[in-house]
């Protein structure tokens, strides 16, 4: 058999040497290899009655440098009745009439890709020239003069200001993931339509307003400080959130810049976003059943077979089609979790990768994805780096990726060492595509002690006794799929892959798992605690009022739960009602 190839697409493949494997911002030097910097660029403003597209044929120009994923901006522009044409040279940037610009990873890496491509310079003259413009994420943070992310490192220089990174010392956690609500400033056009309703940011720099900057700012967000959400000046527009993951609110934005001077049909509905809210996350354990499908399951303390003679694998339904349902019901996010990962070839793994690109045709909220993400050596002597693995993923739809065991061997290896060796699939990932795009997923069992001294490893007092009245307890992490304990804990995992480069933590719990009794409050509270990046509560809901209860016991800033979604026991419109009923800010 011919050695699998990466499935790369050609618009992603254009820029994809500046991302392969061996770049690495230690081996590239990203502060300008080009003497390119352009300060406070002075156009006047005009807002000229422009149909985005600016053609006939409904054409979308989209600027992708190949690192993440742009395929849900894709799908949301072809979703509102636009084709695409891809980037190949500056001058179809100068030919553009309508620029999309969906920005994704690191500040430097982009610049550097810019720059070697002869973007850059065009770029400036598209938007100096005042023509239809809207940056996304990274996409906005570019337009300002430098980034403190790996630098300092100088962008384009349209916008005064500099990019920094949150303030984590005033208990706000970083990266800043989840619905956040907007303070618009001045007529903005794209915004007119979100009617107080949250949307989606994932981003752990932000530029912050300044008098220097004042009129181009026309939304700020809070989150410990006022920073830039959006900015518009005449027919340019940027975000930092993501509108392609915003769900109908953001596909409202789209459609607002894409059609600028459309009428809207009926009043917005209005929400009553505030402040952050609390994540509802649907997950999905996706595996290959006895007769080949790829099938959603779900486990018992992660045993996925049913008590029958046949004891074939538990069958909860379709991936894409729950996807899509739980998308329709108000999922914030949704989870796919490989759980035959460990055992195949992650590039060979075609059917997940098609269950991606078709979810995301139409489900516009985060997907993440996991499972057997790591370096592999195939039977042809083919060697596929983590990096490369993840990419795939990326390029089929994911948002993220979820680390599993993977991240226990290289915690393991960095609290030996102490060193950091910048090749463990963590930190190869998160510095390419940022840490806001790598979850670590831990699967812990909890192991009762009688005294916390008993152990090398963080123990806590528990809440419910062990079988022969042990007070205290320690959590010990596993790997593949849970058969296999590892001879670390919960607690100097989540330290060590914080300071690895982990964006979020997927807290499991084998004991709780499936249980339906409630998530284990102690071990969140301790991981949550613990470090500074988001935790998602995972394993036990079994009733709304599990949600309520994790939420005001722990720092967690969201709780994912599968089986009783499934199953259709705890409707997710209901959960979410139960909290704002309680106090607790969601989306709805």
């Amino acid at each position: 058999m011919e050695a699998a190839a990466p499935l790369a697409s050609s618009q992603s493949r254009f820029f994809s040497s500046s991302f392969s494997s061996s770049s690495s911002p230690s081996s590239t030097p990203f502060i300008l290899h080009r003497n390119f910097h352009r300060t406070n660029l002075k156009f006047k403003s005009r807002t000229l009655s422009i149909r985005c597209s600016g053609a006939a044929d409904n054409v979308v120009t989209l600027l992708d440098y190949g690192a993440g994923n742009v395929r849900s901006v894709r799908n949301a522009i072809r979703f509102l009745g636009f084709d695409i044409k891809d980037v190949q040279t500056p001058e179809d940037i100068l030919n553009a009439n309508c620029l999309i610009f969906p920005g994704v990873g690191a500040f430097a890496a982009a610049m550097d890709v810019l720059n070697k491509k002869g973007m850059a310079e065009a770029l400036c003259t598209y938007i100096e020239n005042d023509r239809p413009f809207l940056g996304i994420c990274l996409g906005l943070q570019l337009l300002f003069e430098s980034s403190e992310e790996n630098g300092p490192v100088r962008g384009l220089g349209l916008i005064p200001g500099v990019v920094g990174r949150f303030d984590s010392t005033n208990g706000f956690r970083v990266p800043h993931i989840g619905w956040n609500a907007l303070h618009t400033v001045k007529d903005s056009e794209i915004l007119d339509d979100i009617g107080n309703r949250h949307v989606y940011f994932v981003h752990s720099y932000r530029a912050m307003p300044s008098n220097d900057n004042k009129e181009w700012v026309s939304s700020t967000c809070n989150y410990g400080d006022n920073f830039i959400a959006s900015v518009r000046r005449g027919n340019v527009h940027a975000v930092q959130f993501h509108p392609e993951k915003s769900g109908d609110v953001g596909l409202s934005i789209l459609r607002r810049f894409l059609y600028p001077k459309s009428s809207t049909t009926k009043k917005p509905r209005e929400g009553r976003a505030s402040k952050l809210a609390k994540r509802v996350i649907a997950c999905l354990d996706v595996r290959t059943n006895d007769k080949g499908d790829l099938v959603v399951t779900k486990g018992d303390q992660y045993d996925v077979r049913e008590n029958t003679g046949e004891n074939e694998v538990r069958n909860l339904g379709k991936p894409v089609e729950l996807a899509g349902q739980y998308y329709l019901d108000g999922a914030d996010e949704v989870s796919f979790l490989n759980i035959t990962g460990f055992r195949d070839f992650p590039l060979g793994d075609l059917p997940m990768l098609e269950v991606l690109r078709y979810t995301s045709e139409n489900v516009f909220v985060p997907l993440t994805v996991g499972g057997g993400i790591r370096d592999f050596t195939d039977a042809n002597g083919r060697y596929y780096s983590s990096l490369e693995v993840a990419s795939e993923y990326f390029r089929s739809g994911a948002d993220k990726i979820s680390i599993g065991s993977d991240a226990v061997y290289a915690a393991e290896e960095y609290i030996r060492t102490g060193v950091k060796t910048g090749k463990t699939s963590l930190e190869q990932i998160s510095r390419v595509y940022g840490n806001q795009a790598v979850v670590v997923s831990i699967d812990p069992r909890r192991v009762y002690i009688n005294a916390p001294d008993d152990v090398e490893f963080k123990a806590v007092r528990v809440t419910n006794p062990g079988p022969n009245g042990e007070e205290y307890a320690w959590y010990q992490c596993t790997v593949n799929g849970g058969r296999e304990g590892r001879p670390i804990g919960a607690y100097e995992l989540a330290k060590a892959v914080e300071e690895l480069g982990a964006g979020e933590i997927l807290l499991n719990c084998i004991d709780c798992d499936g249980q339906g009794k409630g998530f284990d409050i102690d071990l969140i509270k301790l991981i949550s605690d613990a470090v500074s990046i988001p935790v998602i509560a995972s394993s036990g809901a079994g009733v709304v009022e599990h949600f309520s209860e994790v939420f005001k016991k722990t720092n967690a800033s969201a709780a994912l739960a599968a089986g009783i979604f499934h199953r259709k026991e705890v409707p997710i419109q209901s959960v979410k009602e139960h909290l704002l009923e309680t106090g607790i800010e969601v989306r709805m």
